[in-house]
């Protein structure tokens, strides 16, 4: 049984403050002394770094589209354990999921997979008597989704506050909080979302913790911990990254980090080591050899095209990751890091292990895909279904090998990535908490090297 309170931070739409709110909320109940479990729902891997500075946690995804809603209650029992509270932050407004499949993967479907109360989040900016009108209809248009509260954000003046508050009176549904318009506690935003922790360091302690001062002064935290305690108990076992017996050698896996490749799920570092790996972590835009003993090597996602001239400067890096890559080592690489193997990154030098060249583009690629694995990696055999998710504002051409790492079914069809010797290059991002199989098969190709 799973019997951690919990709230949903939800909205009517993107834009409406639930990053502030919910990591906010998160630092305002740890500050309190509160073990706070913090989780996004989608795909998304930035909101999720403020996450873990406010509660010094993991920030954990619940993505009901590449991880199945099976699993969300599982994944969310795994990385509350032991936790007083979980706050999770929503994706997009409440009831905004997968293009073209209803709920699935959105706000509104992990709440009630959760069997969570929602804090509506409303951008109060330019609206009095009509929030009662908005609130009232995200409300009552799915009676399985139990919305406890609103906060109320960019609020103008006292003024604003009580027209607003007298309009919600007859709502039926507390107002949780009040937050007036702060600039200051905004975090910078550029070509995919808000700047990521790693990239901001002093700005981003100083952002999250004006975030918890702000939510501590407007918002009535015993209420909303009131709430939370609402939720009921989950029948659910938590989810295990245990898959198989790890048994022989323990090969370093070498993950690349720093503020370059920051996209990355806590999970898929979970699995590599219950799978029998030796995580290591290393930095491409300091660190000028693999960390010893390196067997295989796992290159996520990021912003490459941000520190193409730094990495393209690290010569001995990128030598030693294309001898690697050359002596036929398993290689992961999702989007930021197939970019880094290419030839070349908006004209700068990259590995050169696959024969392409990145540019950044004005056209942004988003969503999520269906594939299928067309040949047999250190990943996947041939013909393994997976589900992941694309984002980037980059291109590369050609955009497939000889050899594709995934045939694509949806939105189109069409085959993308490189498949060659030990590496898998792609763009698509996937969860591997939906199948585990995947880290315990590249560790088995380390170990056999």
């Amino acid at each position: 049984m799973v019997n951690v309170p919990r709230l949903v931070i939800a909205a009517p739409a993107s834009g409406s403050g639930k990053t502030t709110v919910a990591t906010g909320l998160m630092a305002a109940f740890a500050a309190r002394g509160l073990a706070v479990s913090p989780h996004k729902v989608g795909p998304d891997y930035i909101d999720p770094g403020y996450h873990s500075l406010a509660t010094g946690r993991p920030g954990r995804n619940l993505d009901a589209y590449m991880c199945g809603t099976d699993l969300i209650a599982p994944l969310f029992a795994h990385g509350s354990a032991g936790c007083d509270l979980a706050v999770v932050e929503g994706v997009m407004g409440l009831y905004d999921g997968a293009s073209g499949q209803g709920e699935l993967a959105s706000t509104a479907q992990v709440a009630k997979l959760l069997r969570a109360p929602v804090v509506l989040v409303v951008d109060a900016s330019s609206q009095s008597r009509s929030v009662a009108a908005l609130v009232h209809g995200f409300a009552s248009w799915d009676p399985e989704v139990r919305i406890g509260g609103v906060i109320l954000n960019k609020v103008a003046s006292d003024r604003h506050e009580a027209l607003l508050r007298d309009a919600l009176d007859e709502s039926g549904l507390p107002v949780l909080g009040v937050l007036r318009r702060a600039p200051q506690v905004a975090t910078p935003s550029r070509h995919l979302g808000l700047v990521p922790v790693a990239e901001r360091q002093g700005d981003a302690v100083d952002a999250v913790r004006a975030m918890g001062e702000r939510v501590r002064a407007g918002c009535d935290l015993d209420a909303l911990m009131a709430l939370a305690r609402t939720a009921p108990a989950l029948a659910d076992e938590a989810w295990s990254p245990a898959y198989a017996s790890a048994e022989g050698s323990r090969p370093v896996v070498a993950v690349a980090g720093g503020a370059a490749f920051t996209f990355a799920y806590a999970e898929h570092a979970e699995l590599l080591t219950a799978a029998g790996a030796e995580v290591v972590v290393f930095d491409p835009l300091r660190d000028e050899k693999l960390p010893a003993g390196t067997a295989g090597l796992v290159i996520g996602g990021g912003f490459p095209e941000m520190y193409a001239p730094e990495l393209s400067a690290n010569e001995p890096l990128r030598r030693a990751v294309t001898e690697l890559a050359l002596s036929g080592a398993p290689v992961a690489a999702e989007c930021a890091g197939l970019l880094y193997l290419a030839r070349e990154l908006d004209g700068k030098p990259m590995c050169g292990v696959l024969d392409a060249e990145a540019r950044m583009s004005e056209r942004l690629t988003l969503g999520y895909r269906q594939a299928v694995a067309v040949s047999d990696s250190p990943l996947a055999v041939a013909g393994t279904r997976m589900r992941g998710h694309e984002f980037h504002r980059t291109v590369l051409e050609p955009g497939a090998g000889p050899v594709p790492a995934w045939g694509m079914h949806q939105p189109e069809r069409r085959v993308e990535g490189y498949v060659q010797r030990g590496v898998h290059a792609s763009y698509l991002h996937t969860h591997w908490a939906a199948a585990p199989e995947v880290a315990h098969r590249f560790v088995e190709h380390c170990r056999v090297r």
